[in-house]
């Protein structure tokens, strides 16, 4: 045994830990179906004078822990095996579970345990705090709809995008901004002040149905719709009817010709669901009296009085965050899992009109039990429904309010919104640091069933947060007012390192697993801080073309190729700037460095973005990215 060798920035070298589902290579799986076994084997050094090997399981379903030695099984060139088997189906009685594990391995009088570095890679330390590897286990019927695999999304504020040639009510309690181009949305003094929201630019889901033979050029086939019930607001998350489409948006006969004509050219529509509360001004609530309802506010009588949790009644009361305007529904109230949930609740109601799934809202603020019983109302009406969480942590092992959320072990989420992936492109995009990135992806996508990894929501950009053009070309808004922000805009030089930056960016979210998810006017160059600014009217005959024909070729690679639809992702390279990773036969090649590089790959090799041929050497400019097939 050589001493040096037992420093912790060393002792890794020398021990390789493997595992097996299936007789296949596991080793780069975090999440295994609860009828799998998995077989972790250690091929450890003699040289390291190991005396004992031991599994170390933290189970979180029952909070138990447990140290299993692993059997030595022999000795082969200097190199010892040790291996153990876990059998899921004993493991989770429930049939899912989370476990966290370490290997602990003693050394004389020493002991030293292995530490997760992205949930794939690791190396070993003294500490027995370090950190575990996530291990998910899940319900062994879950899958995800096949539909939506290798599909591109587009999100729609509705308001924003197109205004249509069918005139439609005005509300008299709304504000109309005529300035389609350059008007300014409504803003407040600073964040967190007060703000009515009640200004329109007037779109509507007419509007929307003019442009789906644009969108689907764009070779969009989901279109997700920020809210779309009545409601006060602009943004209409202050839900006022879920009856009822808002009659500013053009009513439900808007909706059902948007619904027909966008089957009819293969496109599916997806709900933003809210809920987790409505609006004060609401027939549920009714704080101003504008429905005819008797509403929880009104009276303690009212049918919905106890949708609510008024601590006194009637000015006090749960509210989502806070904030007055949003009175919090308890969604495990029987009466409202029946409004929402039952055979002819609202997720069934607009299934049955033609929808193919949900975006939930605040994901994380709606119960277990919730989640369960929306999910079997939706699969029920329609079996391959998707169900999307807005969550923006890693779904796997998620604690909300002092609970571990199940989001992804089966019955309840599809699918989330990427928010780390979103925020490791960019981070690379803008620091060029590849190790960063492939640790922040690779925990990710390690973590989560492949069938879900499959369908995630890939964005960069979303309602809730800046633009990503002006993320990757502005100016920081620190230390700026919202009156600066409102009419800032890049300057030409700000402008072409953005376009720049967002190309390789784009081609980073739209070939990493999931569904690639383009917010209205991400494609056409629309710039903006945080919101309202981020929600600015799509800029039509004025778009970006150079931009639209870049997404446009993007679009229709992810629809075309079969390897970037469920083919498992593969890093090659990850330093210095550069990435290179491997779906099925498709290779991309991302550098954000300042200086070319150059790649070694056998063989002849299309670029699928320029269609221009390529062989054995391909050359990679500063900020730039390839696909190649």
């Amino acid at each position: 045994m050589l001493p040096h060798l037992l420093d912790s920035n060393e002792i890794q070298k020398y021990i390789k830990i493997k595992k097996t589902a299936k007789g296949k290579c596991a080793s780069r799986r975090g999440a295994f179906a609860g009828n799998e076994k998995l077989r972790i084997e250690l091929e450890i050094s003699r040289k390291l004078g190991i005396t004992k090997a031991y599994l170390c399981l933290e189970n979180d379903n029952n909070a138990t822990y447990s140290e299993t030695e692993i059997p030595f099984e022999n000795t082969l060139a200097g190199v010892d095996f040790y291996s153990i088997t876990l059998d899921f189906e004993k493991m989770c009685t429930d049939g899912d579970g989370l476990f966290f594990w370490k290997i602990k391995l003693l050394v004389g009088s020493r002991c030293f345990f292995s530490h997760s570095i992205n949930n794939v890679d690791y190396c070993f330390s003294d500490l027995d705090s370090s950190k575990a590897f996530r291990l998910l286990v899940y319900n062994k019927d879950f899958s995800t709809p096949e539909w939506a695999k290798g599909a591109v999304m587009y999100q729609i504020f509705v308001d924003r995008f197109c205004k249509g040639n069918k005139k439609v009510p005005i509300r008299n309690d709304s504000k109309i901004n005529n300035d389609w181009y350059d008007g300014i949305p409504e803003f407040a003094a600073k964040n967190g002040d007060p703000l009515e929201n009640n200004m329109f630019f007037g779109g509507t889901l007419w509007g929307v149905v003019e442009k789906l033979d644009y969108l689907k050029g764009l070779g969009v086939n989901i279109i997700y719709l920020c809210p779309i019930f009545k409601a006060f607001s602009n943004h209409k998350y202050d839900t006022g009817d879920y009856e009822t489409v808002d009659e500013m948006f053009g009513g439900e006969e808007a909706f059902h010709e948007l619904v027909k004509q966008a089957k009819k050219r293969g496109m599916h529509i997806i709900l933003d669901g809210v809920f987790n509360h409505t609006g004060d001004d609401s027939k549920y609530f009714n704080r101003y009296g504008k429905y005819e309802s008797v509403g929880a506010y009104q009276s303690e009588d009212s049918e919905y009085s106890d949708w609510y949790n008024f601590e006194e009644f009637p000015d006090k009361y749960e509210a989502w965050w806070g904030i007055e305007i949003l009175p919090r529904l308890m969604g495990d109230n029987p009466k409202v899992m029946d409004y929402f949930l039952s055979d002819n609740g609202i997720v069934r109601k607009w299934i049955k009109m033609g929808i193919s799934g949900w975006r939930l809202d605040v994901a994380d603020e709606l119960s277990e039990n919730f989640l369960e019983e929306l999910n079997r109302a939706a699969k029920q009406e329609k079996k391959d429904a998707l169900i999307i969480g807005e969550v923006w942590e890693n779904a796997a092992d998620k604690v909300s309010y002092g609970k571990r959320r199940k989001y992804f072990r089966g019955g309840q989420l599809d699918s989330v919104m990427n928010y780390p992936v979103k925020y490791a492109i960019i981070d690379f995009v803008k620091d060029k640091n590849a190790e960063k990135f492939y640790n922040s992806v690779t925990d990710i996508y390690s973590s989560y069933p492949q069938c879900c990894s499959d369908v995630l929501m890939n964005l960069v950009g979303s309602h809730d947060t800046e633009r990503i053009l002006t993320i990757l070309g502005g100016e920081s808004p620190e230390g700026k007012t919202n009156a600066e922000l409102s009419t800032k805009k890049m300057t030409p030089e700000q402008l072409s390192d953005g376009i720049r930056k967002l190309k390789v960016a784009s081609v980073l979210q739209f070939t990493l697993p999931g569904i690639p998810m383009i917010y209205y006017g991400d494609e056409a160059g629309l710039e903006g801080y945080h919101d309202p600014f981020c929600r600015k009217p799509y800029p039509w005959g004025r778009e970006n073309t150079e931009l639209v024909n870049h997404y446009t070729r993007l679009s229709h690679i992810k629809r075309e190729e079969a390897s970037l639809c469920n083919s498992p992702l593969e890093f090659v390279i990850h330093n210095d700037g550069l990435v290179v990773y491997k779906r099925g036969d498709i290779t991309v090649a991302v550098n954000t460095s300042d200086s070319e590089k150059c790649l070694e790959l056998k063989g002849k090799y299309t670029e699928l973005l320029c269609g221009k041929a390529e062989k054995n050497e391909i050359s990679l400019s500063p900020m730039s990215a390839k696909i190649l097939k």
